[in-house]
């Protein structure tokens, strides 16, 4: 008897399982899940499946090394993310193609994604501000009564919105650009045909948020969905700040990238 009785302190219950087996048992599906979706969602972005269609559970748990369930999962969990869509007698298929955005060289939103498509400007404001938002001239490094120029466009790839941009730009950099071509042109490469050559560098700080009910009536996504917010002052090559950004763009249709190296400490 009391063999048996330490059997069953073992067993948890007289299950025949060391203790917390159970649980590390069911939280293992559930990691078992996250890794294959992380798996599949890096394959989805690097274009491995051609034309957007994925293959069905059993070549994707064969090819994972996963079982048909934990895949099952992963694919949920890239539905909830709206990467995906499954259907019956249809199959698995990616909704939208995320676009790539290098962080380790300044370039505009546009310049990257011309590559992928046709990117067009709905220029929704554009004008001299005589009195901007102090935080607008504290980041440009104005005084209090220096006006600025204030842009606002919504960015649309092959017709699909991506993002909406708030800018505002020193005022003898920025009232040249009123006249440009804003709807069709990035704001980087219209401010160096101002200056007559290449911007300098440019502080970037990027941070997740969700789509308040403005910018989800703009971006076409429902109010809640994730955004990127990423925030940019770019500067001229001595240093002085002239373009300071907030763009808001849909997380379901952007990735952010850099190649980072190791220095010495």
């Amino acid at each position: 008897m009391h063999g048996q009785e330490t059997g069953g302190d073992v067993g948890c219950g007289g299950s025949g399982e060391p203790p917390g087996a159970a649980y590390a048992s069911s939280d293992s599906r559930a990691q078992r899940a996250r890794r294959l979706a992380d798996m599949l969602r890096q394959q989805i972005i690097g274009g491995a499946f051609e034309e957007g269609r994925l293959p069905d559970e059993h070549a994707l748990a064969r090819s994972l090394d996963g079982s048909r369930n934990a895949v099952r999962a992963a694919l949920d969990l890239l539905r909830a993310e709206g990467l995906i869509t499954r259907q019956r007698g249809v199959g698995t298929r990616v909704v939208t193609a995320k676009y790539g955005h290098g962080l380790d060289r300044l370039t505009g939103l546009a310049e990257t994604l011309h590559g992928y498509g046709e990117v067009r400007n709905e220029v929704r404001v554009a004008h001299l501000v005589a009195a901007p938002p102090r935080s607008a001239l504290e980041r440009l490094r104005l005084p209090d009564t220096s006006p600025a120029v204030h842009l606002e466009r919504l960015r649309r790839l092959n017709g699909e919105p991506l993002s909406v941009d708030t800018t505002w730009l020193a005022p003898d950099i920025g009232t040249p650009l009123l006249e440009r071509d804003l709807a069709g042109r990035d704001v980087f490469d219209l401010i160096e045909e101002v200056i007559g050559g290449p911007l300098g560098y440019a502080d970037v700080t990027v941070h997740a948020i969700t789509a308040d009910r403005d910018s989800a009536g703009l971006l076409g996504i429902p109010a809640g969905a994730p955004l990127f917010a990423i925030d940019r002052l770019t500067h001229l090559p001595d240093g002085r700040p002239v373009d300071a950004e907030s763009l808001r763009v849909r997380a379901d249709r952007l990735t952010l990238s850099t190649a980072l190296h190791r220095g010495s400490r």
